[in-house]
């Protein structure tokens, strides 16, 4: 099965901005999403695209700061970080799911069959 491996993560203060990325250890026609789990907290969604690029889907906390993209010519899904706020703190994991259609997305956790290890972003105030 795809192996992701997520990276980008790092020590930003406030306001600052990262870039995860995500590559996929194959090529195939997998919707990707991005999720966070804060310290003592549930994983949360955060972003979500379709095989196609052409869907794309956000958290209502990180809506207008947050963007995701991908490029399937390098099995890649990327998650540009601006504004970043302390409490986007966390561990950030990227996933993949073998959507139905290529416009398909999704934002819940069991509709994602295969998850990277996640990469650390701590944002100071």
């Amino acid at each position: 099965h795809v192996q992701l491996q997520a990276s980008g993560g790092g020590l930003v203060q406030a306001g600052e901005s990262l870039r995860l990325s995500c590559v996929a250890s194959e090529r195939s026609n997998y919707g990707m999403g991005w999720f966070r789990q804060a310290p003592g907290m549930e994983r949360e969604f955060v972003a979500a695209i379709s095989w196609n690029g052409g869907v794309t889907y956000y958290a209502d906390s990180v809506r207008g700061r947050f963007t995701i993209s991908r490029d399937n010519a390098k099995n890649s899904a990327y998650l540009q970080m601006n504004s970043l706020k302390p409490e986007d703190t966390g561990i950030y994991y990227c996933a993949a799911r073998r959507p139905a259609r290529p416009e398909s997305i999704a934002n819940m956790e069991n509709m994602y069959e295969y998850w990277g290890r996640g990469t650390l972003v701590t944002v100071s105030s």
